[in-house]
């Protein structure tokens, strides 16, 4: 934490200094949320005949991997001064942890975590997704319909009622969004955190009038869950927007992380790494204020 000296104003007129914490950046990594992460990370042995460089340490990899993420910055551009480690070490860091799949179990602990704080509510849920440019071809990319043509990808999100968010899935900005909607629903992970049974299934699902097909509301029912989609051809005004603007503020916190405005990554498990992070980032800063 770094201390600075502020002047402050005495009663008789002369100043003084007194020390204040300056706020903390965002990619650096607190003890909360690393004694969370630290268990998931798989251990590397250290070879002894050929022991090569000393492993950097993974807190400070995890700082850079987040730095890119909240600063969208490019990997080969990652300042060397502050310790991290090259953008390379940090991607291949990033790529590792998630082919252990690191993210995910964080993901799901934080979904525990809420759900044993009671700031979890299943009751019901809201889909949508959102088109960010793609400046590379790659799998889960093609032309979006709402950029000219132009290479793009698509973050389906799929959140509860407090908006927090249960999964996601990147597909192609040409995607329909209905096509997704039951890929949506399965991706969600079983969730502990109480005794019974995990949570899995909302039991309302609110969708705009891009999931009006019923063959998929009967296809959601079978996952007894009752669903809300808004009609085609009838005027705006149905309501369900009552429930649904909490997916377009989750959205927005998604779009907070620079890296995840624009698609940069040719390998779509290393986006959607990003996007799953920065999913698991949005769980801790609420289950923060339980803390």
């Amino acid at each position: 934490m770094i201390l600075r000296q502020l002047p402050l104003t005495r009663p008789d007129g002369g100043c003084e200094s007194v020390e204040t914490k300056s706020a903390s950046k965002p990619w650096e990594v607190d003890d909360g949320l690393w004694t969370r992460i630290e268990p998931l990370v798989p251990v590397v042995q250290c070879r002894y005949r050929h022991p090569g460089r000393r492993r950097l340490d993974d807190r400070q990899v995890l700082c850079g991997i987040l730095f890119v993420l909240h600063t969208g910055s490019p990997w080969r551009f990652l300042p060397q001064e502050l310790g991290f480690g090259s953008g390379m070490t940090c991607w291949r860091r990033l790529r590792d942890w998630n082919e252990a799949g690191v993210w995910q179990r964080l993901h799901e602990l934080l979904l525990a975590e809420l759900r044993t704080a009671d700031m979890l509510d299943l009751s019901r849920a809201a889909v949508d997704s959102s088109h960010i440019r793609a400046m590379k071809s790659g799998p889960a990319t093609g032309p979006s319909p709402v950029d000219r043509g132009k290479t793009g990808s698509k973050h389906h999100v799929i959140v509860e009622a407090h908006g927090i968010p249960l999964a996601t899935i990147t597909t192609g900005g040409n995607r329909n969004d209905v096509t997704q909607l039951i890929p949506l629903i399965e991706a969600v992970p079983p969730i502990s955190g109480k005794r019974g049974q995990p949570l899995r299934r909302p039991r309302h699902l609110y969708a705009d009038r891009g999931y009006d097909h019923d063959l998929y509301r009967h296809r959601v029912r079978r996952f007894e869950i009752t669903p809300h989609i808004a009609r085609r051809g009838i005027e705006h005004g149905s309501g369900l927007g009552v429930y649904r603007w909490v997916l377009e503020g989750t959205i927005a916190l998604l779009n907070w992380f620079r890296r995840l405005r624009i698609r940069w990554e040719i390998r779509d498990d290393i986006h959607h790494a990003f996007v799953t992070l920065g999913c698991a980032l949005i769980c801790w800063r609420r289950l923060k204020l339980s803390l």
